[in-house]
Formats: structure tokens, C-alpha cells, sequence
């Protein structure tokens, strides 16, 4: 056999807008699934597949000489339904050392969106540990992944890449007071109570939020969080209600379609005679429909709206971001050793 090389086909915010990105976003309870769709149509035996807000990528083993790369860009057309000239200029391959440092970026955070962000470092793992249950890890793999987590904590703790904005949630919040002032008077509607919602909630309480409510298809759920936040649960069939309520909603669900439609906020806007309605929508895919960013009164800004905000600390971060970047560079020529045995096969 030939030898074996660490390969990353993927795409992210750099490449491709929120439209697109979302049409390759694979929910973390459909992982299993999709791995298993992977190894059966490419014939590999060994994927970790990493989807967020920011990106889809799949990290594999390919074979040197026999041209399984066009069977990975195959099952991203076929499984997710994507046909590939839609996708083609926006999709990057990155293979061994290339594919191993970027790795190592993406999971300290070097690579978000929100440089320095905090989430990104447990996606990784979360990833990891998906593949590795249904036995889609080989060893190589599994060396990088296990080494990738431990160079995200060296970054972490001996750089200042984490200070200030460093999460979605808090440049979500900071785009709410730029538009309302003081958060004192207002208030919120988080919709989803997974992770991402968690830290949103949590930064809008310490930006002085009067009143924050708590919104989830699992109603214990909302209920457990909104008891952390000292807020109030609200059930989700009450959306609408709520929505002619409140100033602001952070959308941040898990859900693979709109939970937000243009129709229902159209409703909505005419009970609110004439006051603004903001909404922000951090997922991947998106559960607000773009088009309700027509209605009058209503703004809608979704992931890559943020980017204007999250330029604005780049300045102050890009020192500790080449810090960042030399430990990785220090750790790739540590890690390069260990690995190569499990790449050459004869």
C-alpha cells in the first residue's frame, strides 16, 4: 500500500458565506451518521468531521497516488446535496504538515472568526470523540487530535489570544449595545439553550440586562438555564408572543431549518406598532429567515454580520495571535517525529 498522508477538505467563513456554509452543516447528533456515509462512499476508513458556525471540514487519511480526494468532494456533493459547482472555488485542501498546523490553529482559536474565541477549542473535541465512538479514528488521527486539544491549552494559557471579545455571545452583545445603548432598559429573548446560548445570556446579564427569557424546543431545558441566569423560561410555541414582546432576540439553535419565519414575524411587527425589532442570528444553519431583514423596523444580522465588530479587537489580539502561531510552529516540529511511523505503510 502506499503511504498514507493527514488531509483537511473543507470550508469556512473565509471562503464562504453563511448561505453557503450552512447547506454543509451537520448537527452533532447527525455525526454518526454522516461518518457512516463517509467511509461508505469513499471507501476511507478514518474521518473526523468538524462543523460549526464558522466551518465544515473533514479531517482524513488519503492514500498518496490514487486520487481518493475527488471521492471526499463526492460525498460532500451527494451528501449533502450540494451540487459541486456550487461549492467548487470555495472548498480548500490542506495536506500534511499544512493540514496538521491548521489543525492546530482552528483548535486554539487562531482560526475563528473571533480570534481567540473559547468555544472552538471543546468543538474539536466533541468532534474527536463523535468519530472515535464509531471507531472512524485510525492512529494517526488520533495522535493529532489528542495533540491539537494539548497545543489549544498551551496557547490558551501562555498567550493573551482569550482576552476580550472571545466568543460569539459577547460580540453578539456588544453589537446589542452599539444599536440600544444601555442593556439596563431592555428586554431579551435567547432562543436555544445549548452552549452557545448559555454564553450569550451570561454576557447580556453582566452588559445589566432588565430581563432576559429563555426559549427551547425542551422546555426543562430552557427552564434549567433560565434558573442559572435568574431569568424566566418560556416555551416555545410562545415564540411569537414573545417576539411582539421583546426588544432583542438571539437566535442560537440546533435546529436544521427556520424556527423564525418571515411570515411570523410580519405578525408580529403589526402588535408592535412601529417599535424596532432586533434579531441576531448566531447558527449555522440560520433559524431566521434572511428575508424578514425586508420587513420596516426590523434588523436582522446573522454570523457574518459580526465581522465588522470582531475586526474592530484585532489590532490589540494580533500580537498574542504571532505568539499563538510560533508555538505552533514549535510544537508541529515535535509532533512531525511521533507521527510519521503510522503514515508509512509498505
Amino acid at each position: 500500500m502506499s503511504p498514507m498522508e493527514i488531509a483537511v477538505v473543507g470550508l469556512n467563513h473565509k471562503t464562504a458565506p453563511v448561505a453557503l456554509r450552512e447547506r454543509f452543516s451537520v448537527s452533532p447528533s447527525n455525526l454518526p451518521e454522516a461518518l457512516s456515509a463517509f467511509t461508505r462512499t469513499t471507501g476511507l476508513s478514518s474521518c473526523v468531521i468538524l462543523s460549526t458556525c464558522n466551518r465544515t471540514e473533514l479531517y482524513t487519511l488519503l492514500p498518496e497516488v490514487n486520487g481518493a480526494l475527488g471521492k471526499v468532494r463526492n460525498f460532500l456533493s451527494e451528501y449533502h446535496k450540494v451540487d459541486e459547482a456550487d461549492f467548487r472555488s470555495a472548498l480548500y485542501t490542506k495536506k500534511g504538515e499544512e493540514g496538521i498546523s491548521h489543525l492546530f490553529r482552528v483548535a486554539a482559536g487562531l482560526d475563528s472568526q473571533v480570534l481567540g474565541e473559547s468555544e472552538i477549542t471543546g468543538q474539536v473535541k466533541q468532534a474527536y470523540q463523535a468519530a472515535h465512538a464509531v471507531r472512524c479514528v485510525e492512529k494517526p488521527l488520533h495522535l493529532l487530535f489528542q495533540r491539537s486539544l494539548r497545543v489549544a491549552k498551551r496557547v490558551r494559557t501562555e498567550t493573551g489570544i482569550g482576552r476580550g471579545l472571545c466568543s460569539i455571545g459577547s460580540v453578539a452583545v456588544e453589537m446589542a449595545e452599539k444599536i440600544f445603548g444601555e442593556l439596563s432598559r431592555r428586554s431579551i429573548l435567547v432562543i436555544g439553550a445549548g452552549k452557545m446560548g448559555e454564553v450569550t445570556a451570561r454576557h447580556l446579564f453582566k452588559g445589566g440586562a432588565r430581563t432576559v427569557f429563555v426559549s427551547n424546543r425542551s422546555f426543562e431545558r430552557a427552564k434549567v438555564l433560565a434558573e442559572r441566569l435568574k431569568g424566566k423560561a418560556v416555551q416555545f410555541d410562545a415564540l411569537p408572543e414573545m417576539l411582539g414582546e421583546v426588544d432583542i432576540a438571539i437566535s442560537s439553535t440546533a435546529a436544521p431549518h427556520s424556527v423564525v419565519t418571515k411570515e411570523t414575524v410580519t405578525e408580529v411587527m403589526k402588535k408592535r406598532h412601529g417599535r424596532p425589532l432586533f434579531l441576531i442570528d448566531i447558527s449555522v444553519p440560520r433559524d431566521i429567515e434572511p428575508e424578514v431583514n425586508d420587513l420596516e423596523n426590523v434588523f436582522l444580522y446573522d454570523i457574518d454580520d459580526l465581522e465588522g465588530i470582531t475586526r474592530s479587537g484585532f489590532e490589540e489580539r494580533k500580537r498574542e495571535m504571532e505568539r499563538g502561531l510560533s508555538l505552533i510552529e514549535e510544537e508541529l516540529v515535535k509532533f512531525l517525529p511521533l507521527l510519521k511511523p503510522f503514515l508509512s505503510r509498505g
